[in-house]
């Protein structure tokens, strides 16, 4: 039966997880988080009128694909022992775009433009890619890099807290300004995690003080907070929008 178990997929690293692996098991906890969360979404979809399903859609995209690279990174870890930084950037340059569409989505209602939407997904590529440049490619100026990926995010956080997309989530009002606020403070306090895991895990004047930390564990705990809250604000906003429909139809 210990045989069988490790011949499948699913139980092929589990084992080579020691009780002290901290990393091993923040990537599993974290592949499993992710692929509930999307039943989940996927799964109450129908119960929201059309213009929610695409972003309870997106949602469930997001941890989705955050799931199948979460597969892949804890058996890389399991195997190789080292960081999965190429599975993880794949993962966020796919995903991050995607939160980002998450506040055009639920803006339209209040006559949100595309070009809101390809603003922020253009500053979170800008983001990745230097981060991805300063963590993996040239790291002997990693903080250089960090830098350039931090005013992007910054640029991103102006959009949503003063920009066009809080005077539409202003104009919009009631749980969509809710939904707004939320998904704002995600940006500002949840993605302000990734930076830390950034500094944990790349030389530069910070490692007298970030050095300590398991840049892995910080950046899996991001990724579950941020991914999965993302989802749930919205699904929050779409039960509240849906309610609201329906007292007024009664």
């Amino acid at each position: 039966m210990k045989y069988f178990l490790s011949s499948l997929p699913l139980f092929a690293d589990v084992s080579k997880i020691a009780n002290d692996d901290y990393v091993g098991f923040t990537f599993f906890v974290g592949c499993m988080a992710m692929m509930a969360a999307s039943a989940f979404f996927f799964l109450s979809m129908n119960s929201f009128d059309r213009k929610w399903k695409t972003s309870i859609l997106v949602s469930g995209l997001i941890t989705f694909i955050a799931a199948v690279h979460y597969w892949y990174m804890r058996d890389y870890w399991a195997g190789v022992g080292e960081s999965p930084t190429f599975f993880r950037y794949v993962d966020w340059v796919l995903t991050v775009p995607l939160m980002c569409v998450e506040f055009y989505l639920i803006l339209r209602v209040a006559g949100a433009k595309k070009s809101l939407m390809w603003k922020l997904i253009f500053l979170s590529v800008i983001m990745l890619v230097t981060g991805y440049l300063g963590e993996a490619v040239y790291r002997d100026a990693a903080w250089l890099w960090g830098l350039i990926s931090g005013i992007a995010y910054f640029a991103i956080v102006y959009e949503i807290w003063f920009g066009g997309a809080k005077k539409l989530a202003e104009a919009a009002g009631g749980s969509i300004l809710k939904a707004h606020k939320t998904l704002c403070w995600f940006v500002l306090v949840g993605w302000a995690i990734y930076p830390i895991g950034y500094m944990a895990g790349t030389p530069g004047w910070y490692e007298g003080i970030f050095g300590g930390l398991a840049m892995d564990v910080v950046y899996n705990i991001g990724d579950a907070i941020n991914k999965i809250g993302f989802g749930l604000v919205v699904y929050g906003a779409a039960v509240a929008a849906t309610s609201s429909t329906a007292s007024a139809d009664s």
